[in-house]
């Protein structure tokens, strides 16, 4: 069974650094991709950041380019999304979800249908400005 769960949100200051974790069974991080998604209530979903050993770097929105960093431990079954240097901006739930890893499956991130199962519960963050 796939399973997918997102941890690690929390209640930080705009300028400090969060990392959150989603914790994967069910397959191999070897032959599907990882995607990070955030959503805030009212607007879309917006496509974070994917990793997946189908395509030679990850992939990460502009609004989180240079202060977010995807990193995976196929070990621990584990996908982590390192946030540096908050915004307010960055408010949101955010959850990861699966895909299958076909080459260039990441930077269609924001285009992946996620059914109930692909997708774990989120976590939710908060930046105090």
């Amino acid at each position: 069974e796939v399973q997918l769960q997102a941890s690690g949100g929390g209640l930080v200051q705009a300028g400090k650094s969060l990392r959150l974790s989603c914790k994967t069974s069910g397959f191999s991080l070897d032959d599907f991709a990882i995607g990070w998604f955030r959503q805030v209530p009212g607007k879309e979903r917006e496509g974070v950041s994917c990793i997946s050993s189908a395509d030679d770097r990850p992939y990460y929105a502009d609004s989180v380019k240079g202060r977010f960093t995807i990193s995976s431990d196929k070990v621990e079954n584990t996908v982590y999304l390192q946030m540096n240097d908050l915004k307010a901006e960055d408010t949101a739930e955010y959850y990861c979800a699966v895909a299958g890893s076909a080459r260039g499956i990441c930077p269609l991130l924001n285009h992946w249908t996620l059914s109930k199962s692909a997708r774990g519960q989120g976590t939710l963050v908060t930046v105090s400005s």
